[in-house]
């Protein structure tokens, strides 16, 4: 098991080791603890309270999460308890020793209405488990009172784990023409992105900042058809998209239409800026040409 106390005191605590974001947060920096699920069971959410308040790192940053969202609508309690309750957990322990705590949450806190970007104002209205277990998770975060940001994000892909751009490069080897959903739009956004987001908003708030509701997401908004043909077109693969409405890909869960966001607060906050996510794109194709 990793050792999570330490005598350095400039290190930050990583709940996750091996997903989208947690990888990336390894790759850009050195400072981190990162665990994994041999080291922090997030079913258990005294168990990852008792690691905050035994360890002597200066932040903790929740890239862990129960990411399955059809599944969820099998498995909503434990989802609620992954989600839910122990991000709540670790805001009470970063708020009982006075550490910044970063959150990352998700688009499916919405309903998905409407075609304007959704403000970290908004009012919530997750339409399945899986928003519903990610809601209480920043719910429980405000309940505990600490100095701590929830960055909720969406679209999220890398040269790691399962991902749209993966499954995609996947069919591309034997199809030759995809149907894919037009009618959903929102920010593709790298995994690289929001872990040197995260990571920026942890050192102003180790510097002084205050943390809050924020908002981020690649730019400029797709679809997932377009988002498709943005990924073929840059890996070379002559694969033809007809845009399909929702409703011909049923899922277990329903999925936002509108998962467009607002992420101006968190540039005016912090100096984050959206990302062009077809910059990103490229970026994740070279990463995984590399493997």
């Amino acid at each position: 098991m990793t050792q999570v106390s330490t005598a350095q005191n400039d290190l930050i605590l990583v709940f996750g080791r091996t997903g989208q974001v947690a990888t990336e947060l390894q790759r850009q920096s050195d400072r981190l603890i990162a665990l994994g699920r041999e080291d922090a069971d997030l079913d258990d959410p005294k168990a990852c309270a008792k690691i905050i308040a035994e360890t002597k790192a200066v932040a903790v940053i929740n890239a862990a999460a129960y990411t399955a969202v059809d599944k969820a609508e099998e498995e909503e309690p434990l989802a609620t308890r992954i989600n839910g309750e122990s991000p709540k957990a670790m805001a009470e322990a970063c708020a009982e020793r006075g550490l910044p705590f970063v959150h990352i949450s998700t688009d499916y806190v919405f309903d998905g209405s409407g075609t304007a970007p959704w403000r970290p104002s908004d009012p919530s209205g997750p339409l399945g488990a899986y928003g519903r277990s990610k809601l209480a998770g920043e719910n429980g975060v405000w309940a505990a009172g600490g100095n701590a940001a929830i960055l909720r994000t969406s679209w999220v892909f890398s040269a790691h784990g399962n991902n749209f751009v993966k499954t995609m490069l996947r069919l591309a080897e034997t199809r030759d023409a995809l149907t894919i959903v037009g009618d959903q739009v929102g920010g593709p956004t790298s995994a690289a992105d929001i872990a040197g987001a995260c990571l920026k908003m942890t050192e102003g708030m180790l510097a002084g900042q205050k943390g809050g509701t924020y908002h981020f997401s690649g730019a400029p908004d797709a679809s997932w058809a377009d988002f498709a043909r943005e990924i073929f077109e840059q890996a070379g693969h002559m694969v033809a998209i007809t845009d399909i409405p929702s409703s011909e890909y049923p899922t277990p869960a329903k999925r936002p239409a509108n998962s467009r966001m607002d992420c101006s607060a968190l540039a005016r906050d912090f100096g984050i800026k959206r990302p062009d996510w077809r910059v990103s794109l490229a970026a994740v194709l070279n990463d995984l040409k590399g493997n």
